[in-house]
């Protein structure tokens, strides 16, 4: 079934795919009950790349055409993930497909569940310094979300990749909320930025897109 499924996220629009296991993030998922996600132990994720076109178009802030963008990829990745849940409850398994852009807190920028450590084990990427995944091919320039399932599928293996010696995003940050490590990241000050972005120029939305731009393989 794994290529079955690959297969139909890729069909869908998707530009990558992969499986890892996930049972013991479930204590994690803060915004889903335990009860919700027992014996879903595989997390398939889905991942769809951004255009660089439009992204060309993100010069010192977001755009109203990047926002239009964003959300179509977001509806992409929620009907991919929902035909793959189709195909996997036709094989009498369950399947939850987890919107690909639901904030459950706005404040903690928080959503069911972080794709991000989905995407990680299924080895579609790593955390970069600005906090994103990167793909190895497309950078950060993509949007993810996720399957969790009970159907016994093969697992990819984690990337031992890395972001190098790039810097790209560093400088790219109007407010300097990436450093070094992703782990000092400045949620604080990324998420006032976003707040400004929203607010100044009629974004309605708390996007960027300015590290995401940064972000591409040389």
């Amino acid at each position: 079934m794994y290529q079955k499924l690959k297969d139909l996220a890729l069909s869908s629009g998707a530009s990558a795919f992969g499986v890892g296991t996930i049972d013991d993030l479930r204590h994690h998922f803060d915004a889903l009950p335990l009860e919700q996600t027992e014996g879903l132990k595989f997390g398939i994720s889905i991942a769809v790349r951004v255009s660089d076109p439009v992204l060309k178009g993100i010069i010192d802030r977001p755009t109203r055409h990047y926002l239009h963008h964003y959300k179509m990829l977001n509806q992409l990745l929620d009907q991919a993930a929902l035909r793959i849940s189709i195909a996997v409850s036709e094989e009498g398994y369950n399947a939850m497909p987890i919107p690909a852009s639901q904030i459950v807190d706005w404040q903690a920028q928080t959503a069911h569940l972080s794709h991000k450590m989905i995407a990680l084990r299924a080895g579609t990427g790593w955390i970069g310094r600005n906090n994103l995944l990167v793909h190895p091919k497309f950078g950060s320039r993509i949007r993810i979300t996720s399957v969790l399932t009970d159907m016994p599928l093969e697992t990819d293996k984690p990337l031992e990749s890395g972001c190098g010696e790039c810097r790209r995003c560093i400088s790219a940050c109007p407010v300097s909320a990436i450093r070094e490590s992703s782990k000092d990241w400045d949620r604080a000050a990324c998420l006032e930025k976003l707040k400004f972005f929203a607010k100044e120029y009629n974004i309605g939305q708390y996007i960027c897109g300015l590290c995401v731009k940064a972000c591409a393989p040389v």
